[in-house]
């Protein structure tokens, strides 16, 4: 971690963004390859628009049976794209993100909306968390984990960091419960431009972007995302799946506070994990994934191969395998001293693929180097992690 610098300020909230107007159903579509696409029912609305259950064009409604979603948004510009076949093909059987169908343009009473098609995707990780009593079997927590890096590095060798990961980003597939998505590119951050790394800054009004509970150090101080970012959310992610909450969960209100938790943890990870877990239960591969992650400078390329070994070497001290079976019965995992503290639950996902990691935002929306200017407003809790 860079040298530690007098503490950041809290930073302004943004103006609240004005979402695209509902259309009614039955709204017809053209994408830039001609393709229509008709519109079903809204079924949620993300930090920039509101998604519809949709189908290719015909006669008939669309139903609550419909294969495909569009995420209708205002004023944006267009997205840009990369394959995932190449990916897939040489290296994975699935990718966990949503696969792209089409985008265009769409123009109604005067006004300009952009929109995008993907694949349905199911209920949340949040949710299923709080199913199963916000624990979630170790075994899953380390599939999951493997998954994400998959994830990451695929999107990190498109010059992008995601920055915003957690379970209610996380979305089951629609028709296959094994199958994992990792959903709103809202804060994704184009790290390396062309091949070249931004560089470390702090900035005091960029405090704090992303999720309280999960977002990186570097993101409360107000630095750029950047790779290591993700990783560091991960853990954060992993921690909190296995023991039900995380150290600082109590004062989310007090994002000073919530960094300097994260600070002391990054600098003592066997206090930090004394603190989430009982002795006899501390998965030593999360103490390690934390430790390789807490290494990384702010430029580096993390070494997924090795992170992935380490996740691995905690399924194989378990007895168990990456089987693709996701198994979300609950965990009968000990911890120390904390009680669960009931979660929130996350809003709709945003509707944006993997190929759109950035240009979604407007100059009102990010600062002059395309850093996010979005915070996610914490829900207040009480208590407190000494």
């Amino acid at each position: 971690m860079p040298p530690k610098t007098k503490a950041a300020g809290k930073g302004k909230a943004p103006a609240k963004r004005k979402l695209a107007e509902e259309f009614p159903p039955g709204e017809v579509l053209t994408d830039t390859g001609k393709k229509s696409w008709k519109l079903g029912a809204p079924i949620g609305k993300g930090g920039f628009g509101l998604i519809y259950l949709a189908d290719p064009n015909s006669d008939k409604p669309v139903g609550t049976d419909a294969r495909y979603v569009i995420k209708v948004v205002k004023q944006l510009p267009a997205p840009e794209t990369c394959s995932l076949s190449k990916w897939i093909t040489h290296r994975l059987k699935h990718l966990g993100v949503p696969r792209y169908w089409g985008s265009g343009l769409h123009e109604r009473g005067g006004k300009r909306y952009r929109f995008m098609v993907i694949d349905r995707l199911g209920t949340d990780l949040q949710k299923k968390f709080e199913e199963c009593g916000r624990r979630f079997p170790r075994k899953l927590v380390l599939q999951l984990g493997l998954r994400l890096l998959d994830v990451l590095e695929f999107i990190h060798e498109h010059e992008y960091v995601h920055a915003d990961v957690k379970a209610s980003n996380l979305l089951l597939s629609h028709g296959d419960p094994n199958q994992v998505y990792l959903v709103d590119y809202g804060l994704a951050y184009r790290y390396a431009p062309d091949g070249v790394l931004k560089e470390y800054k702090e900035d005091p009004k960029k405090c704090h972007d992303g999720t309280i509970e999960f977002t990186s150090i570097d993101a409360h101080k107000g630095v750029s995302p950047c790779r290591r970012g993700d990783l560091e959310i991960v853990s954060y992610c992993l921690l909190q799946w296995l023991c039900g909450r995380l150290p600082w969960e109590d004062r989310l209100q007090d994002p000073a506070y919530v960094r300097d938790a994260k600070i002391r943890g990054q600098e003592n990870i066997s206090e930090l994990m004394s603190s989430c877990f009982s002795s006899q239960d501390k998965p030593d591969e999360i103490q390690r994934f934390l430790e390789e992650v807490k290494s990384l400078g702010y430029k580096d390329k993390p070494p997924y191969e090795k992170l992935r070994s380490i996740l691995q070497s905690g399924l194989k001290s378990i007895q168990a395998r990456d089987d693709g079976q996701l198994n979300f019965t609950a965990a009968s995992v000990k911890v120390s001293t904390h009680t669960p503290v009931p979660g929130r639950v996350g809003s709709q996902w945003v509707c944006t693929e993997v190929v759109v990691f950035v240009s979604q935002r407007t100059a009102e929306d990010s600062g002059a180097d395309g850093s996010p200017k979005r915070k996610k407003r914490p829900t207040k809790k009480t208590g407190e992690w000494a």
